[in-house]
């Protein structure tokens, strides 16, 4: 079990690898990796412990990854067979639930209150029962009065990006790659020849610290979300040769696990947190902008279950669910053959106890179908009123746990790296500490494992900022916004492992 950890110095791990750290060594709220990596030897007999990503697609290739890629060996490559029977063929490296045998790959999706609202439209309303005639009409009203807000949002935007186009076009000549200043603009000669209205844009630009790249990412968002995201009339599943609405309908999508990387990182991210020696990573793409289909994250899970993975890592999120059956019973599948699931909690400031996201292991918000589901929110390395990353979900009932969420030094693609933030990369690194759990105590079960992070945290009971906009001074007991109070911490959770583990 080599760790990269052993090699940096403290000044370098605060930087860099400071959620590895030790409250009482280092003086930050990290989770004691380092601590637990020089405390507990490496076991003589160890075992590589697979952790699948359901996620985006996910760059296999890049340098700080590619060794660390799952491989299933039980399929030939590129034979056009699936030698291994199991429903997909030349899954060398996992599966994209998300493209096709052409190639195509779905990069845009339909949110889920637009498929709700298809499958209602697509039926005789008429015979609806009381309760699905209630939904009909809420996820109607839900449909048009979004459409009405992305219109009119839409038209705003699409006025200054009109006015942008026009002013990038008029400067080019002083701004040829669009690296915009004000050393140039204010050089710029505007008398008489129309360039003040195009000089005013570009300061607008500047004022408020955007870039091209930003800008138009931002206006094409806009254009995805009216035409694609919230347009009933788009259905991304026309490209996938599969039944939606038949669960047992499998085996579509293809094996490039690292299509569009030109568009999605975040897998990749999640990968660069998790990756350690004795861990295989096992990319499954099914994470689009938009939302997530419930038939894929189902699949996805049993696809995982079935072809070794220990810890199932998954970091997305939707307001709706259309068969959140499919999902608890891939979850209680998960159970049944003592497979973690480890999922972040969001970063939307919302109490999930009040207002439900999905996926989940709740039905009906109340009674918990497995419990080797583990929901991770977000901290900081300050052991202060700043410990709470304050964009993070809660929920003294629906999660769980918290971890270090905030400047995570991780992988991008193309070989590149980047610092950044979220409860994905808590998720990440709570999913790594579970398989250091399972490393050294292979005969424990998911259950215990993931109970024995929840206790085995460190605990914190002071008061937090937990901003919210009617209340932005409003602070809260950290210990308040989870079930456990705590914070992952590797060395505690080896400690109570091997305590349990001698019993059994």
């Amino acid at each position: 079990m080599k760790s990269e950890l052993k090699k940096t110095t403290i000044s370098d791990s605060l930087t860099y690898n400071w959620y590895n750290l030790d409250k009482t060594n280092d003086s930050v709220a990290g989770v004691s990796l380092k601590k637990a990596f020089t405390h507990f030897k490496e076991p003589s007999n160890i075992k590589a412990i697979t952790i699948a990503i359901i996620d985006t697609e996910l760059d296999i290739h890049h340098k700080s990854l590619n060794n660390n890629i799952w491989k299933n060996k039980n399929e030939i490559p590129n034979n056009s067979i699936d030698d291994d029977n199991n429903g997909y063929v030349d899954d060398i490296n996992g599966w994209n639930f998300l493209g096709n045998l052409k190639g195509e790959n779905i990069s845009e999706a339909n949110k889920e209150y637009v498929r709700i609202y298809r499958h209602y439209i697509n039926r005789d309303t008429t015979k609806l029962s009381p309760e699905e005639t209630e939904e009909y009409e809420k996820i109607k009203k839900k449909y048009f009065n979004t459409r009405k807000a992305l219109q009119a949002s839409f038209k705003r935007v699409h006025s200054y990006y009109v006015k942008y186009t026009e002013a990038k076009i008029a400067l080019k000549e002083f701004f040829p790659n669009y690296n915009y200043s004000y050393d140039v603009l204010n050089k710029i000669d505007t008398v008489g020849n129309g360039l003040k209205k195009h000089v005013d844009m570009i300061s607008l630009l500047l004022k408020y610290k955007d870039t091209d790249e930003n800008f138009t990412r931002n206006y094409n968002n806009r254009v995805a979300k009216i035409e694609k995201r919230g347009n009933i009339e788009f259905n991304e599943r026309d490209i996938l040769d599969e039944d939606e609405n038949d669960i047992t309908d499998i085996g579509y999508g293809n094996s490039n696990v690292s299509g569009n990387l030109d568009i999605y990182r975040h897998a990749t991210e999640v990968a660069g947190v998790i990756k350690e020696d004795f861990i295989k990573i096992m990319p499954l793409a099914i994470a689009p902008y938009g939302d997530t289909h419930d038939k894929d994250i189902a699949l996805a899970i049993r696809y995982a279950v079935d072809n070794g993975a220990k810890i199932i890592n998954m970091s997305f999120g939707k307001d709706y669910s259309l068969n959140q059956q499919w999902v608890s019973k891939a979850i209680q599948y998960a159970e049944t053959n003592n497979v973690l699931i480890v999922s972040s909690a969001g970063n939307s400031r919302l109490n999930l106890d009040k207002i439900m996201t999905y996926p989940n292991d709740f039905i009906e918000g109340e009674q918990e179908v497995a419990d080797n589901f583990l929901m991770v929110g977000g901290s900081t390395k300050d052991t202060n009123e700043n410990l709470y990353y304050t964009y993070s979900n809660y929920g003294k009932t629906s999660v769980d746990v918290f971890a270090p969420a905030v400047d995570i030094y991780t992988t991008i693609p193309n070989n590149e790296y980047i610092t950044d933030t979220g409860t994905s990369l808590a998720a990440a690194l709570t999913s790594k500490v579970a398989a250091l759990i399972f490393s050294h105590y292979p005969n424990l079960t998911a259950s215990q494992v993931k109970h024995i992070i929840m206790d085995s945290g460190v605990k914190y009971t002071f008061p937090v900022k937990t901003p919210t906009r009617k209340e932005k001074d409003k602070m809260t007991p950290f210990n308040e916004l989870s079930k456990s109070g705590k914070i992952v911490n590797a060395y505690n959770a080896l400690i109570m492992a091997d305590s349990i583990s001698r019993k059994q």
